[in-house]
């Protein structure tokens, strides 16, 4: 393997940065591995763009730069063989806030929104905040690989049903949803008349080299007319802070709706945001590619010390940089505060519909991810001694 340009093993210090990550413990010796923010520097080249632009010492109301649309554009092209018109574009300060508003922009008040659980927190709350009614249908557990269940997904749908929201890489479960998966999602929604609501955010995290991310809506011209996708740089890029994100919707209607529940509350993106976009897309394929080796290794280490840890286990992860494991065998009410007595944080899985489970966030330079794995095996092992 060519030498690395990029050193994934710095350990940098965020304390006084106001990480949302690093505040949570602070004045603790506890390692955060719970919100989905990497440890690592940002692409050199997002770092010099936003130089750049600080150096020029404006910062006005700022459009969404054509350059941007075009990079976005080949990025969908090369990467997923999606061909989207630029006109299907809309901006928006986060995929969080995207949730929220398809949400609003699909049905009425008292429709239902059908979910997958375990499932990202938002998933959960958006429907509630929009006034929608949220119906959810477990993934099921078939040996060590989380899958859709069908039979419990149509046995959710009601003639109320109006938007179907799914998670594509899957957040927690790590899950690359296959053509097949999806083609059976599309003709689901194709036969109960709903719109699909796609939150495609770690699609640039695929981390098994044999497979490729697919967009549901890039299956047909029909399932793209009823899909929203949501996109962002956010977490290949590393650069959640900045607040630039977007949605892909080829329908007019859909469109008009989604831009009529924006208008007059959300925000534009801001010019730092669109500026590392550009970066990121332009400029940081390179970065990307070598940070998802290193992720790999990560990986690789957290399957390794997990299956010699009594009372956990895990599923592959083939996507993104979070690890979904099964406590419910370790004996504790609450793994995350026994974990958390240990010295590490991590994501309590009650949040995500998945109460027992917790979620490890790997994206951290090894050496603090191998002590927090020691930190974790020692408090299991203890345990055991003490029953």
């Amino acid at each position: 393997m060519a030498e690395s340009r990029f050193d994934f093993d710095r350990v940098i210090d965020r304390s006084g940065t106001q990480s949302e990550k690093w505040d949570k413990y602070r004045g603790r010796d506890i390692i955060p591995l719970w919100v989905a923010d990497m440890d690592f520097l940002s692409p050199p080249a997002v770092i010099t763009a936003l130089h750049e632009r600080v150096s020029h010492g404006i910062f006005g109301y700022t459009r969404p730069p054509e350059e941007l649309v075009e990079a976005v554009l080949c990025h969908l092209s090369r990467e997923f063989g999606w061909d989207v018109a630029k006109e299907w574009l809309l901006w928006i300060p986060g995929l969080v806030c995207g949730l929220n508003l398809l949400c609003r922009a699909v049905g009425s008040e008292g429709d239902e929104v059908l979910t997958f659980t375990p499932v990202y927190p938002p998933f959960l709350s958006a429907p509630g905040l929009s006034r929608r009614s949220l119906v959810t249908a477990p993934l099921l557990l078939e040996g060590a690989r989380w899958v859709i269940d069908f039979q419990a997904l149509e046995r959710a749908i009601t003639p109320r049903s109006r938007l179907l929201l799914l998670c594509n890489p899957h957040n927690p479960v790590g899950r690359v949803w296959s053509r097949s998966e999806l083609e059976a999602l599309a003709l689901v929604a194709a036969r109960h008349d709903l719109v699909i609501g796609s939150d495609d955010i770690h699609a640039g995290l695929i981390l098994d080299p044999e497979k490729r991310h697919l967009p549901i809506a890039a299956l047909s011209p029909e399932t793209a007319r009823r899909s929203i996708t949501l996109l962002a740089p956010s977490k290949s890029y590393n650069i959640p802070g900045l607040g630039c994100s977007f949605a892909v919707i080829p329908d007019p209607e859909l469109r008009r709706a989604f831009r009529a529940t924006q208008s007059g509350i959300v925000p534009h993106v801001n010019a730092l945001g669109y500026t590392a976009a550009l970066a990121a897309y332009r400029d940081g394929e390179g970065w990307r590619q070598e940070l998802l080796e290193y992720l790999r290794g990560n990986r690789d280490l957290v399957t390794e010390w997990m299956g010699r840890m009594p009372g956990v286990a895990m599923t592959h992860v083939e996507a993104t940089y979070l690890a979904w494991i099964d406590a419910r065998q370790l004996g504790c009410e609450d793994p995350v505060k026994f974990f958390e007595a240990a010295g590490v944080g991590l994501s309590d899985g009650a949040d995500f519909g998945g109460p027992g489970f917790i979620r490890l966030n790997f994206g951290a330079p090894r050496q603090l991810l191998i002590e927090a794995l020691r930190r974790m095996e020692r408090a299991v092992i203890e345990k055991r001694r003490g029953c």
